[in-house]
């Protein structure tokens, strides 16, 4: 029984449609959890003060994770691997182990610092919050420092997985993290305090990280870690990475300039904010997310090869299915947007006043998921081609419009 369980987990899977629709069914199991958490949430503190300072907590991690993790993300590793399993497993395992060495020394001195400068951080960034609402954001964003690590180890192993097409692994690991946070919710915050809310984070990413961990060790491709002396492999993988960090860099760069402006809108601003961008995010991550991933191994497949024909024809049809879920997803958002607010989150301290500002947020955000989902297969599209800068350029303007 357990021998079939994990030729199940383990087994590979070549088809782009069993892949996105794998990809899809556990990105909606991972929604239905994000629900529940945020239920947890919303019903433990509403939109208030208490929210307002996990979410802002986030905001310094998460934008670390992005600086650092995109360098080994899927999108870049996944062509330097390809081309380097077909010179052999030596070439492999020398580019992840350097590329693996020089991500953790970089990421532990980055949190390093974040953690020396959270009081100040807290105090730049989010002017609008009072002195303890400034000392708990401080508190949660030292204690979640710790996620940026463990997600980047994993994003960087996920590569591996993707790579060998064990895409069951790769969306399981979401449900994981959720899972983690709910724990938190659970059984940390009654003991710890709202610190509970950043140990239940922590957990998920150790969680994220640790599914993956048996089957690459199956594959015997674990990173080792060494001080890296040949930076040439190192430095060629940052030159093809920046522009995609740059471009993701300013997308969370963006949100936390709305957050910084959410904190001097009054108490509950960033919560309400942040409730709303999860709830327009299903759609996203069920239909647009899986869609992309699926089709990018593909996608970089055929275009090393120089198939072009193949290559255009692969995007055409993801972006027909793509349409084909979204767009009954954006009506159904917007029509039913108090409906879909209230009976996820409408318990508890989450009062009628919290409903109405988070559907109105959530149906403006709906109106973009087609287009997110379309220019998330796109952009997987130009980096499976090797076209980072345009992507980089889009996200400029993009990021420039928000904010103005």
């Amino acid at each position: 029984m357990v021998k079939r369980l994990f030729q199940l987990i383990e087994r590979e899977i070549s088809g782009l449609h069993e892949a996105a629709y794998l990809l899809g069914f556990f990105a909606i199991l991972s929604q239905v959890l994000g629900f529940f958490r945020d239920r947890l949430l919303a019903s433990n503190f509403g939109a208030g003060e208490a929210l307002d300072v996990y979410y802002a907590a986030f905001r310094v991690p998460d934008l670390i994770f992005i600086l650092s993790a995109s360098v080994v993300s899927l999108s870049v590793l996944i062509p330097f691997l390809s081309r380097k399993r077909e010179e052999g497993k030596a070439a492999a395992r020398v580019f992840l182990d350097s590329v693996f060495s020089a991500f953790f020394i970089f990421i532990l001195l980055v949190s390093f610092v974040s953690f020396l400068a959270a009081p100040g951080l807290t105090r730049l960034l989010f002017p609008g919050f009072t002195a303890e609402m400034s000392l708990a954001t401080a508190l949660l964003m030292r204690i979640m420092l710790l996620q940026p690590i463990f997600l980047g180890i994993s994003n960087l192993l996920a590569s591996i997985t993707q790579l060998e097409r064990r895409f069951f692994i790769y969306a399981v690991s979401p449900v994981l993290y959720n899972l983690g946070i709910i724990i938190g919710v659970f059984f940390f915050y009654p003991v710890l305090g709202l610190a509970g809310l950043a140990w239940g984070v922590v957990l998920g990413a150790i969680l994220h990280l640790a599914i993956q961990v048996p089957v690459i060790f199956r594959t015997g491709m674990m990173p080792r870690f060494f001080l890296p002396r040949d930076l040439s492999l190192i430095k060629d993988v940052v030159l093809v990475s920046l522009p995609r960090t740059l471009a993701l860099s300013l997308q969370h760069i963006t949100v936390l300039v709305l957050t910084t402006l959410g904190s001097l809108l009054g108490v509950g601003s960033i919560a309400v904010f942040n409730l709303s961008w999860n709830l327009q995010s299903v759609p996203l991550s069920i239909v647009g997310v899986s869609y992309s991933l699926a089709a990018f191994p593909t996608l970089a497949g055929f275009w090393n090869k120089g198939d072009t024909k193949t290559f255009g024809v692969t995007l055409s049809a993801a972006v027909r299915h793509i349409l084909f879920w979204s767009v009954p997803a954006l009506v159904l958002f917007v029509v039913l947007r108090a409906q879909i607010v209230r009976t996820v989150l409408g318990s508890g301290a989450f009062d009628w006043s919290d409903t109405r500002l988070t559907a109105a947020a959530l149906a403006l955000f709906a109106a973009s998921v087609v287009a997110q989902s379309i220019s998330l297969l796109f952009t997987r599209a130009y980096y499976a081609a090797g076209k980072s800068n345009t992507p980089l350029f889009i996200a400029l303007g993009s990021a420039l419009i928000t904010v103005c």
